[in-house]
């Protein structure tokens, strides 16, 4: 049996949740590796609605979930989840839910600072979620960070809420803010630590331990490769790495244990907040899509941009993320079109291209070069068979296939769990 890690193949919000949930039952292990609370993963389980953000999807099905260490932690967002989770009767104990010992942890001051930062007035705003996660990891790689592990120990964390502000109140200072008090900081996080103390865990030994006796760990990605912050769209991307090969650092196991790579796929594409989008539409199709794909955030609720597929994009995507085979989300959301469009290359100052460039003003002056493929009138709504899918629904998933070079392991019909058209499962390779 494979470990499996799924990670997002766009921008994010390609339905990660349902993928993961389906995959977490057949696992025994499900861990975090990366982002924090910004991340958002609707689970449908029969008639409940679960929306998680911070904690792994297996908590719903009573696996052991985990929050590795390249996560950043908001331990308020933590409480605040667990509370929800519980009052919908999903079992979160010190033995369900471990927290990597070493992960940073994300405080008001991140918070303050990211919103200080996205309210600039020269139009030079990334599109954060304003949860302080880019702030959060600064403090990470400047060696400052408050860590897990350091609200075990309250004489060390006054000196070390001393070194973080330091830094904090002379960005303050510039921003004509008032200094943050270490006082208020600490006594903050006195408050809350009984809350994620109990969840504080070697989590590296604990998976380590998993994966020596044959357990299947599902290694579960936030966001997606177009926002990893080395092969994105780089500035308007997240602040760590979101490709399947930040499962080993972000959680502490060798790189064999990433397993199978299941690259999510949506049958369009969206993106939220600001950036290239290349396939955007700002006509009545965008409107169509984002209507029937009911196209907004999780965390945020901000309405997500919609456009064509672009094959391009996840042909990038696949290569440099390491991506065995995908997972083909949200086809029903096509039926009913006349004619669909799919980007096969881009345009760039009178020369066609087959990737998106690195430059930020090149990526800004791409056109799509597209090719068109007829609709289909009939619902794929629920399919969960080849054959219960129109002729012209197959010819579109076979060209995505051919044009991004990785095949549809499992192929996603509605929001419904067991809606899924299985070709590869990923456990096995």
């Amino acid at each position: 049996m494979a470990n499996v890690t799924v990670v997002g193949a766009q921008w994010g919000d390609e339905g990660k949740g349902k993928i993961v949930d389906w995959l977490s039952v057949r696992a025994d292990v499900v861990a975090r590796f990366q982002g924090g609370h910004n991340a958002g993963h609707t689970l449908v389980v029969g008639n409940e609605t679960y929306k998680l953000s911070l904690m792994p999807s297996g908590v719903v099905r009573g696996k052991l979930s985990v929050i590795g260490n390249g996560v950043v932690v908001d331990p308020w967002a933590f409480r605040d989840e667990k509370a929800r989770l519980e009052a919908q009767g999903v079992t979160i104990t010190a033995d369900t839910v471990k927290v990597a010992e070493t992960a940073a942890l994300i405080l008001p001051v991140h918070r303050e600072l990211d919103a200080l930062r996205e309210n600039r007035d020269d139009g030079g705003a990334i599109g954060t979620t304003r949860r302080g996660i880019g702030p959060a990891y600064e403090d990470k790689v400047g060696r400052r960070a408050i860590r897990v592990v350091d609200l075990a120990d309250p004489e060390g964390l006054t000196r070390k809420v001393s070194d973080l502000l330091h830094h904090h109140n002379a960005l303050r200072r510039g921003y004509g803010q008032p200094e943050f008090q270490a006082g208020d900081l600490i006594e903050q996080l006195k408050d809350i630590a009984p809350v994620i103390l109990p969840h504080m865990s070697p989590v590296w030994r604990d998976l380590g331990a998993a994966i020596r006796a044959g357990e299947k760990v599902l290694f579960e990605g936030a966001q997606g490769a177009l926002l990893d912050v080395d092969h994105g769209t780089y500035p308007f991307v997240t602040s760590s790495n979101t490709v399947a090969a930040q499962a080993a650092a972000g959680c502490g196991v060798g790189p064999k244990a990433v397993g199978y790579v299941l690259g999510i796929v949506k049958a369009y594409t969206t993106r939220v907040g600001e950036g290239p989008f290349p396939t955007e539409l700002l006509d009545a199709d965008g409107q169509k899509l984002g209507e029937r794909g009911h196209e907004f955030g999780v965390v945020t609720g901000r309405k997500r941009r919609c456009g064509w597929f672009d094959a391009v994009l996840v042909r990038q995507t696949v290569q440099f993320g390491g991506i065995d085979g995908i997972a083909f989300t949200k086809l029903d959301v096509l039926d009913g079109f006349d004619e669909l469009k799919i980007c096969t290359a881009y345009e760039l100052d009178g020369e066609i291209i087959d990737r998106l460039p690195a430059d930020r003003l090149q990526q800004a002056r791409v056109k799509p070069v597209y090719e068109t493929h007829k609709g289909w009138s009939e619902s794929t709504r629920g399919a969960r068979s080849w054959a219960d899918l129109p002729a012209e629904a197959v010819k579109y998933v076979r060209r995505v296939e051919e044009l991004i070079g990785a095949p549809v392991a499992m192929l996603s019909t509605s929001p419904e769990r067991e809606d899924v058209i299985l070709m590869t499962d990923p456990f096995l390779g």
